[in-house]
């Protein structure tokens, strides 16, 4: 007796110590492949959004962010947890993009110890729990996930989701109202990282199934098994469907319609999607940032080939659930967490997307690495053969995963690369065409992004790029044609109204552009950009009919508020305002607070043009702007 207890004590501390050498192992590997990431740049897809052109972010994270993140839509998701993430960022590095990616890495890493520590606590399978949670670490179709600063949700949502497994099966072996309460507030920061989460409960019902083994017991039994467990999971049915809701409503603008996608297409897509993803995770190669939606472009024999296979797996699945309990786990898994992202509700032009696999493959995982345990139990060197095959594996991931990881060290590799290994990618030229913009080389800028329109007319993006680079080159008429077509894809879009209004005003349609400023008003009442340039027509057109001094008065000190008084440019607006209005003192007062304010900040041009007009204003007349007539006003 003694020596047994003796070796069981010993046992268990030799598995504590493969236990952490295995974490050690982990986490080298997935560094192995992510460390490069800290010398990497932000990308111009999604990264401008959601980190450094939003000011909501990049000032950092306090009392009035944090409520702000729980309170508002970021970038058409409500995820407060991970847009409060981004704000830390920002508040503890600034915009340095290789501790934002250090961030990733980190939690990518932590996802993967947790689910090592998961499967292996759930399943006593210390090795296959091992490899599945290193395949998890190093797969190319993760690295999306993990080298994208806007992906943080993906890696955020992850911790949240291995943390959900364990706390799940704390309250599985010793049932009891606290841990179950445990449960639902993990489950509700998982749903605050990343809608995608909503499928949890499904999941936790599939490991009740397998390797839980909660529905042990009588098949006559199993109906009534299931409808208690079931019935124990409302609570958090009733997150998911709440975090659902809030998504719609926060995506609505987003989502395409039938009349744009029709329904056929979205579920004919869905079945192809499902098989791509198999195919990508046994070769994945050929991977981009964004995969073009193929429309009314897919064979009908491969959509037919991929729904029989689809249905032919399912069956195998049930069919074999009592010899391998984990293989319809598994199977059920992948498909039930793809159902929020396989495009039957499509939000974006893409026809899949490598992030989308992040969790849900964990199931293929787990069926195809027990599968093979299972498999090979007669062969005669099984461990051998096993380890060694596991090795290679993992080394050709960890390879090909550091080399897709290299393509998102800038946009321009990123968007380079897609464009090679896909077609008809307006998405890539059409960010292409940004860097293009950016770096001054207006001709490439026009060619790529006029490419993008001709793939697709409807790439809203692309002709507002377009009719910013036009404008550059002083094709003002041509801009103009992109613009109204951007605001007719995308209405509700201020900032193009606002240059809009600015290019109609170089071509004298002075009242059309008062049209748009007042519509970028209307729909965002604190734009402090249209507030000015209607303020600044108000006050100072050649034009009697147009003038109103009154109102460009209320505008300019509108701007100013919103400004914080910061603008050296709006006081100039508002002593002009104060003039029209027959407020010469004032008028005087602000031009010279304006003059102060563009020498402290080494604009003395400005300083100049404030100081002139104090003396106009002095005389006891009202500015007037010659060029508006002329085409060339702005304030």
């Amino acid at each position: 007796m003694q020596r047994t207890g003796q070796s069981t004590a010993l046992h268990r501390r030799n598995t504590r110590w493969v236990t952490a050498w295995i974490c050690v192992g982990l986490l080298v590997l997935t560094c192995a492949v992510f460390i490069q990431t800290l010398r990497y740049d932000f990308v111009n897809y999604d990264d401008p959004s959601y980190v450094y052109q939003n000011t909501r972010i990049t000032s950092g994270m306090n009392f009035a962010s944090v409520a702000w993140a729980f309170s508002h839509v970021h970038s058409e998701n409500w995820h407060p947890l991970t847009t409060i993430t981004h704000m830390l960022d920002c508040q503890l590095y600034g915009l340095n993009a290789g501790w934002h990616h250090f961030t990733n890495v980190i939690l990518h890493s932590l996802a993967v110890l947790l689910l090592f520590i998961a499967l292996e606590q759930m399943t006593g399978a210390l090795w296959r729990s091992a490899f599945v949670s290193a395949v998890f670490a190093v797969h190319p179709l993760h690295v999306e996930s993990v080298a994208w600063i806007a992906e943080r949700k993906d890696v955020l949502s992850a911790v949240f989701f291995m943390l959900t497994l364990l706390v799940y099966l704390h309250y599985t072996r010793a049932p009891s109202i606290g841990r179950y309460l445990t449960v639902v507030l993990v489950v509700a920061l998982g749903l605050m990282s990343k809608p995608m989460l909503v499928t949890l409960p499904f999941v936790l019902l599939l490991l009740d199934y397998w390797p839980l083994r909660r529905f042990e017991g009588r098949q006559s039994d199993i109906a009534r098994q299931l409808l208690r467990l079931v019935v124990e999971k409302i609570p958090l049915i009733a997150l998911s469907a709440v975090s659902s809701i809030i998504t719609f409503l926060a995506q609505r603008g987003a989502i395409g319609w039938t009349e744009q996608l029709p329904m056929s297409e979205r579920i004919s897509n869905a079945f192809v999607a499902y098989v791509v993803y198999i195919g990508q995770m046994f070769w994945p190669a050929g991977l981009a940032v964004f995969y073009p939606h193929p429309e009314n472009r897919l064979p009908v024999g491969g959509i037919s080939l991929a729904l029989t296979a689809l249905m032919g797996i399912t069956l195998a699945a049930f069919v074999l659930r009592t010899k391998a309990p984990y293989f319809v786990t598994g199977w059920l898994w992948y498909l039930g967490m793809l159902v929020p992202v396989i495009g039957l509700l499509q939000v974006g032009w893409q026809g899949h997307a490598d992030r989308y696999t992040y969790l849900p493959q964990i199931g293929l995982y787990i069926a195809v690495t027990w599968a093979v345990i299972d498999l090979s139990r007669s062969w005669r060197f099984q461990q051998i053969a096993l380890g060694i095959a596991a090795a290679v594996v993992l080394s050709a991931l960890t390879w090909a995963s550091r080399l897709q990881t290299f393509y998102w060290r800038d946009s321009e590799t990123l968007f380079t690369h897609a464009l090679a290994v896909t077609s008809n990618n307006d998405v890539a030229l059409n960010n292409l065409g940004i860097i293009c913009l950016d770096k001054g080389r207006l001709d490439d800028a026009i060619s790529k992004l006029q490419a993008a329109i001709d793939l697709r007319p409807e790439n809203a993006p692309a002709h507002d790029n377009l009719a910013k680079a036009l404008l550059r080159k002083g094709q003002v008429s041509e801009a103009m044609v992109h613009y109204r077509k951007f605001l007719e894809l995308e209405p509700g879009n201020v900032e193009a109204r606002n240059t809009l209004g600015t290019a109609l005003i170089q071509q004298g349609h002075v009242r059309e552009a008062i049209d748009q400023w007042q519509e970028a008003l209307a729909r965002q009442p604190d734009n402090g950009n249209a507030a000015s340039n209607l303020a600044w027509v108000f006050a100072t057109s050649p034009e009697d009919s147009l003038r109103d001094g009154t109102r460009a008065a209320e505008l300019g000190e509108k701007a100013l508020r919103i400004s914080a008084g910061k603008i050296p440019m709006i006081y100039k607006v508002l002593a002009a305002a104060y003039a029209e209005n027959g407020r010469f003192a004032d008028a005087v007062e602000t031009a010279q607070r304006g003059a102060e304010l563009a020498t402290s900040q080494g604009n003395p041009a400005l300083a100049a043009e404030l100081e002139s007009n104090v003396a106009l204003y002095q005389s006891g007349r009202p500015l007037r702007d010659p060029n508006m007539t002329n085409g060339n006003s702005s304030p």
